[in-house]
């Protein structure tokens, strides 16, 4: 079933989404990576206040190529999110219900995500080019000496996602192979 969500991500909009659900979302996100995830932690161990606030947002892990004249951003594809792991539960519990990238995730973030009611959501690996064109603007809101990994607040367009793993922990990976091997018995 394909959804259309416009930010902020509430608990409410979270617990709407299953996975296996084709999303089209609009509206402000932020980008980040291990370094800024890093970084962001590092304050909260401190007892600082976060510079962008996660509360009802979702983080996009990428690190775009610089913008080709007439476009907000160049090509904008997903990280792998793993490396994001050790960072994740900490930025859920200030209130982060999604992020967006590729790959696994640890036990860990999932249960973290069941406790914090969020959403992982998987982008169009091999498709950069083609997500760099659902974000109208792009700008560097902290971390500028990360280059391409500065923390970035994009607002966005129909960005096509799918729910990966939903805040009950279901994991589209984990069904999809369950699936295949279910039809090949």
């Amino acid at each position: 079933m394909e959804k259309r969500i416009t930010m902020p991500l509430t608990e409410e909009k979270v617990k709407d989404l299953k996975a296996g659900d084709s999303v089209l979302l609009s509206g402000v996100i932020y980008t980040s990576r291990d370094a800024a995830h890093k970084r962001f932690v590092d304050l909260l161990e401190k007892g600082e206040k976060l510079p962008i606030d996660v509360k009802d947002s979702l983080i996009y892990y990428v690190g775009p190529t610089p913008a080709k004249p007439g476009m907000a951003i160049g090509s904008a594809g997903p990280t792998t999110s793993y490396r994001m792991d050790a960072y994740t539960p900490q930025l859920l519990d200030q209130g982060l219900k999604g992020m967006v990238g590729k790959g696994l995730r640890s036990k860990e973030v999932i249960e973290s995500m069941k406790k914090n009611k969020a959403v992982y959501f998987a982008a169009i690996g091999g498709a950069a080019a083609l997500m760099a064109k659902c974000v109208e603007t792009a700008e560097i809101v902290t971390y500028e000496d990360l280059g391409a990994e500065a923390v970035r607040r994009l607002e966005v367009k129909d960005l096509p996602l799918v729910v990966v793993i939903d805040c009950e922990g279901n994991n589209l990976y984990e069904m999809g192979k369950e699936a295949y091997l279910n039809s090949v018995k």
